[in-house]
């Protein structure tokens, strides 16, 4: 019911313009211009006109009137163009100039083309306000903007294209804490990007659990022929934490200090407060003690863990490590 209901949609969308110039339509020339059988089109334009709760064939700015054989519209709304403003096609363009960014070299001429006919639509737009300068050169503001490096390129296609087509992927893959690489096979459930980082959640058949994997750690991937499917009870939504990319059900907190002389670049990027005395007490979602360790080494005598206890036991004993070495 829900798919006939959104394909009825469509074909509403489809009609609409084409019927909205006040001039009768036969039923059966609409059928032939959108490819429809005749009784499809009679039959949507009875169930837009014969509406529940209101008048017949009323619905808010259009006027329709259907015939046995015949039907004609009137509106104001379906018969101009639809016009974006400037900022909403500036929008699009950073959106395109970023997507270039993480797309093959192959697949940037259509990124481009789009771009292109951005640019040529605002070089078209007069001024907005008062002493404004002209909306020229969209293409220049965003070339110069320095965006993240996905990764390997290829290999995000291919993780997109295995998570589109519901295809497993063999991976080689090196962790951050991993001397040597490792095969792995998985079902590629989703892609998330999360601080700079590009990151797939899939199912490892390796280790028949959910697992994360960096795009930049990964060295080699092959698509395989093998589908797979999505359970019904996962989301995407349960591995993010804070707008971190966690593999665990319940996420442990590391709780950081920062002295002042860091603290207040970090609530910059973090949108949090200082503290009365300048500093900053931060939580993280904490899943991996190897990455909370690296973390608080990287500020020195800047950053002190406050909890969990064996997270600061382990950097206490890292740092004896150093001493020692």
């Amino acid at each position: 019911m829900t798919q006939d209901a959104a394909q009825q949609l469509r074909r509403l969308l489809h009609l609409i313009p084409m019927l909205a110039d006040g001039e009768a339509h036969s039923l059966h020339e609409v059928a032939e211009l959108t490819g429809e059988d005749a009784d499809d089109v009679l039959k949507d334009m009875r169930s837009l006109s014969l509406r529940y709760g209101d008048p017949g064939g009323f619905v808010p700015d259009l006027e329709i009137y259907l015939e046995a054989t015949q039907v004609s519209m009137r509106t104001n709304h379906f018969t101009r163009p639809m016009r974006l403003t400037a900022p909403e096609l500036c929008a699009l363009q950073l959106g395109l100039a970023m997507l270039r960014r993480e797309q093959v070299p192959e697949e940037q001429d259509t990124a481009d083309a789009a771009r292109r006919r951005l640019s040529a639509a605002l070089a078209k737009l007069p001024a907005e306000g008062p002493g404004a300068g002209p909306v020229a050169a969209p293409m220049d503001r965003v070339h110069h903007l320095d965006f993240a490096a996905p990764g390997d390129r290829a290999q995000l296609a291919a993780l997109r294209r295995g998570v589109r087509e519901r295809r497993k992927l063999r991976l080689t893959y090196r962790r951050a804490d991993a001397v040597e690489s490792t095969t792995r096979v998985i079902c590629p459930y989703g892609l998330v990007a999360s601080h700079g980082a590009w990151y797939v959640v899939a199912h490892c058949d390796d280790r028949n659990a959910i697992r994360i994997f960096r795009l930049d750690r990964i060295e080699r991937s092959e698509l395989l022929d093998a589908r797979f499917e999505v359970p019904a009870s996962f989301s995407l939504d349960d591995m993010v934490h804070d707008g971190k990319v966690i593999d665990v059900d319940e996420p442990a907190t590391l709780r950081v200090r920062y002295s002042p002389r860091v603290a207040r670049w970090i609530a910059e990027r973090e949108h949090m407060a200082l503290d009365a005395d300048g500093s900053l007490t931060l939580d993280h979602p904490l899943a991996d003690t190897a990455w909370a360790v690296r973390h608080v080494l990287q500020y020195g005598a800047d950053a002190e863990v406050l909890e969990p206890e064996r997270t600061r036991r382990e950097v206490e004993r890292r740092l004896r490590d150093i001493v020692a070495s």
